[in-house]
């Protein structure tokens, strides 16, 4: 079997990266939602048609074309390869409704194995069990249910989650190929414009309303050749000859991951997008724009925010320049309030492509007015409390007399 990373298997976004898609669905976005709301409407005759009429190949008709008109459309192929005594449907699984739309096309029941019971378990199409009981219990239960005449046939789904159907199928699980001998088949494959099909740990109400806001999804069904269990073959080695028919039907890899490893690797995405996007932008930028910091220097990177948080004019570069030579930050924020001789446009590293950014002259600084009282940085607490209130009051002084000359104010009318 061939493994295939789990991050291509799933998508983990709902919106399409192309640029020029997105842009579609944008200016799709109003009619999708028009057609959501009225879809919901007709859902919900949808569901009450279902219920009044008797199982029967009207029903399916019927209902089959009212889902039309809710986007979902379903195309059968090879429906001759369809064994009518088969009493267990083995399908691969994309979707929340997958179950809802093989029995459009013929009568089968999906048991509940885990999830909400009673009315949602019976309204979305679900044979109930008392999936509390184990999985001991519910595979005797289930075998019976397969040996009994006149039952309808099974459908499960022994990847046991749902994928994106486009990279590869889960592990089958070989519990399913102990309830009967004989397994039929079905390939599955669904395509949709726009939004992906289904995402990790998105709800089935959730994944119904995407479904209705689309365009259209559409269902393709291919029933298979019947497939026998062999003398001496075990479970699991009938489940993997299953899983590698459908594989090459799909053209999909057949993989060994697990319903298991999609949920580690749904915790492990989890938890590492918030560590990547703690990262503080001015942190960021720092490392780029200082050529001299290495990006482990994580210490002179937060020395160089703290000096910025006092001195904002004055560029980043030319604060981790003088950290890297001070390893202090109060001699680092002295010496960059006694250095007019500094040439602005190497503190903004300006090229010779283009005009200076962010140049800063310590001289035409607020900050400039109280070198007096800022020449050296106190030793106590207090001290630099009164140096740094002086400075906060030197830079409110500047911009009020910024304002004054700039609107034409006498400093008396104020």
């Amino acid at each position: 079997m061939e493994t295939r990373g789990a991050e291509d298997m799933f998508d983990f976004r709902r919106f399409p990266k192309d640029g020029l898609v997105l842009l579609l669905l944008v200016i799709y976005s109003p009619i999708g939602l028009c057609l959501m709301l009225l879809r919901i409407f007709i859902g919900v005759h949808v569901f009450l048609v279902s219920c009044a009429l008797p199982e029967s190949l009207l029903r399916r008709f019927i209902v089959r074309i009212m889902c039309s008109v809710l986007g979902m459309h379903v195309v059968q192929q090879n429906p001759r390869s369809r064994d009518k005594n088969a009493k267990l449907y083995i399908c691969n699984h994309v979707t929340e409704f997958d179950h809802n739309i093989i029995n459009l096309l013929t009568p089968c029941n999906t048991p509940q194995l885990e999830g909400s019971t009673g009315f949602v378990c019976w309204a979305r199409g679900f044979m109930e069990l008392n999936s509390a009981s184990g999985q001991a219990v519910i595979g005797g239960s289930l075998q019976r249910y397969c040996s009994t005449e006149g039952t309808l046939p099974l459908l499960l789904f022994p990847e046991e989650d749902t994928t994106n159907g486009r990279a590869g199928l889960l592990k089958f699980s070989s519990w399913p190929f102990s309830l009967t001998d004989c397994i039929q088949p079905v390939a599955l494959r669904v395509k949709r414009p726009f939004v992906a099909l289904s995402m990790p740990e998105s709800s089935w109400l959730t994944e119904l309303l995407w479904t209705l806001f689309a365009p259209c999804t559409v269902y393709h069904v291919s029933w298979l050749p019947p497939v026998s269990k062999q003398d001496g073959e075990t479970e699991q080695e009938m489940a993997d000859k299953v899983q590698e028919v459908l594989a090459r039907e799909l053209c999909l890899a057949s993989t060994r991951l697990t319903k298991a490893d999609k949920a580690e690797h749904i915790k492990r995405k989890r938890h590492t997008v918030p560590q990547t996007s703690s990262v503080r932008p001015a942190s960021i930028s720092l490392s780029f724009m200082v050529p001299s910091l290495g990006t482990e220097d994580h210490r002179i990177i937060r020395m160089a925010q703290q000096v910025k948080d006092v001195l904002p004019d004055v560029p980043l570069n030319v604060i981790a320049r003088d950290l890297a030579k001070t390893n202090c930050i109060d001699t680092t924020i002295t010496n960059l309030l006694e250095s007019p001789e500094e040439n602005p446009e190497e503190a903004s590293g300006a090229s010779t492509f283009g005009p200076p950014r962010n140049s800063w002259d310590p001289s035409s600084s607020p900050v400039s007015t109280v070198k007096s009282a800022a020449k050296s940085f106190g030793k106590s607490p207090n001290d630099r409390h009164l140096s740094l209130q002086e400075r906060k009051d030197a830079l409110y002084n500047f911009a009020r007399r910024r304002y004054m000359e700039k609107h034409g104010l006498d400093q008396e009318d104020h």
